[in-house]
């Protein structure tokens, strides 16, 4: 990034290491936390020097049960060079009960309460990595920190707009202009596909669906994205998405010479995974 140009970069989108003990091929994801968090700093400063000032920055960085400060430590680093402007928790899997899905009808209220029953026909929706301990719960979401220069940098939040439940909010709410369509929220579903074979399908251990970097795109605003950056490409997901979003210039650094094979090859074929609106 030394050798970019200052404030040449409109948009960035990526996830580094997380420091959890990932096995990478070639990087060491197991440095003592200051380290880390100084190296964290360093490369922070350098998104920060190459960004525009309406540039937008999507970190994504993931936590472990016993590790559960990580991404606040990163943040509160990251404060010196960026604020904070949204916090996107990204969702990965999620149990949902039947009751959820419509209001409440006779019978479906506790008396006594006022509120629906704990225990409903819930259904699981995603992918997650159990844990087997009787101290943590399954870790079902990571972090998606967006960071600005100014903390005043406008979004297209229509872009990635859901329709109302209730559609009475329509004429209610001025703000509709008419639309069925309202901001989507800082709770993003997006799930990992279903894969039969890591290795051939998904080589790399840590990686983010093609479709949360074609949110961050997407909520930036792609008609204002003349040139996106990923510091740390792994496989080139977040390119797959910057190629079907139609971005007109993608940078990415990847240390790993597999990866950035993989990385390439994915971007030529465009096979990150399917494209979902």
């Amino acid at each position: 990034m030394s050798r970019l140009a200052e404030g040449s970069v409109d948009l960035v989108v990526t996830s580094p290491p997380y420091n959890l003990g990932i096995s990478y091929g070639k990087y060491s994801d197991r440095q003592d936390r200051r380290s880390y968090l100084g190296w964290c700093g360093e490369w922070a400063g350098q998104v920060r020097r190459v960004l525009r000032p309406d540039g937008s920055f999507f970190l994504n960085i993931g936590a472990a049960p016993s590790n559960p400060m990580l991404p606040h430590e990163i943040v509160m680093t990251l404060r010196e060079f960026f604020v904070l402007q949204n916090t996107i928790h990204w969702i990965k899997s999620i149990a949902i009960g039947e009751f959820c899905s419509h209001r409440p009808e006779a019978g479906q209220i506790d008396a006594g309460t006022g509120h629906r029953p704990v225990a409903t026909n819930a259904r699981s929706f995603g992918h997650f990595k159990p844990i087997n301990s009787p101290r943590f719960l399954n870790d079902c979401h990571e972090y998606v920190f967006h960071f600005t220069k100014s903390g005043r940098v406008e979004l297209n939040r229509l872009a990635l707009g859901v329709p109302y439940q209730d559609k009475s909010n329509i004429a209610r709410w001025r703000h509709t202009q008419g639309d069925d369509l309202r901001c989507r929220g800082n709770t993003w579903f997006v799930p990992y596909e279903t894969i039969q074979s890591r290795e051939k399908e998904r080589p790399h251990p840590a990686t983010f669906p093609v479709q949360l970097a074609e949110w961050c795109i997407k909520l930036h605003g792609v008609s204002r994205v003349e040139m996106m950056l990923d510091p740390f490409l792994g496989i080139g997901n977040s390119a797959v998405g910057a190629q079907r979003c139609g971005v007109k210039k993608f940078l990415g650094f990847e240390i790993d010479d597999a990866y950035l094979v993989e990385a390439k090859r994915r971007i030529a074929s465009g096979r990150g995974g399917r494209s979902r609106k």
